[in-house]
């Protein structure tokens, strides 16, 4: 039995939940899951009955509790070193850090317009003037992040890295709302969606009973 435990939300909505389970998944760390599904009758409780925040993901390693997804994923970056799930190299990683961080503070248009939702397409929805810039921005950002340091694989650094973790609930988005993107950014999207850890992530939300109606995400 895994001394890791992550508690998460439904996979079909919990952006915040995928980031930290998928840098678990390819650092190849054993860890147990914990599924509560969200706004549903005592969601809340059963949330602060694990975290302290009420929210989720959070982190249980032996008596250590981490919550907040990007703090999830430094945790892990220093505890399991020999995954590598941050650049090697100190510029690159400076930058990945820097990209990290903007994506967990930033792109309210985006998040607001295009709620992660894993249950169906929505190309007529999330065309706000705030999500177009959120998007320029994105796929500028994808698009110099892998022109500077993407030599080595096919993602953000070259190799899989927390960037990437960070970024991976935005490229379900762009493609459930059918956004069409450059060649770069389109390829970017393709290699992170063709993951083995988020095609199970993906066939795991189809198979939820849970279902939040897009009105509901937008509240």
């Amino acid at each position: 039995m895994s001394d890791l435990t992550l508690v998460i939300g439904n996979k079909a909505y919990s952006s915040w939940s995928l980031r930290p389970w998928l840098a678990l998944k390819q650092a190849g760390v054993p860890f147990t899951e914990v599924v509560i599904p969200l706004y549903r009758p005592g969601s809340k409780e059963r949330i602060l009955e694990q975290s302290p925040t009420g929210k989720v993901p959070l982190l249980k390693h032996g008596e250590r509790t981490v919550w907040d997804s990007l703090a999830i994923c430094e945790y892990l970056a220093e505890t399991f070193p020999d995954a590598a799930l941050w650049p090697a190299d100190a510029h690159a990683r400076a930058v990945a850090r820097s990209v990290s961080a903007e994506m967990h503070s930033g792109f309210v248009g985006l998040r607001t317009a295009m709620p992660m939702d894993l249950k169906g397409v929505y190309p007529d929805l999330g065309r706000t003037p705030q999500c177009a810039a959120d998007i320029a921005r994105l796929t500028a950002l994808w698009a110099d992040a892998r022109a500077r340091f993407g030599a080595e694989g096919p993602f953000l650094f070259g190799r899989f890295s927390i960037a990437d973790a960070m970024f991976a609930p935005v490229v379900t988005r762009l493609r459930a709302y059918a956004v069409e993107l450059d060649p770069v950014s389109q390829a970017y999207s393709d290699a992170v969606l063709d993951l083995p850890a988020m095609r199970d992530w993906y066939a795991a939300a189809r198979d939820e009973e849970w279902v939040i109606t897009q009105d509901a995400l937008r509240r």
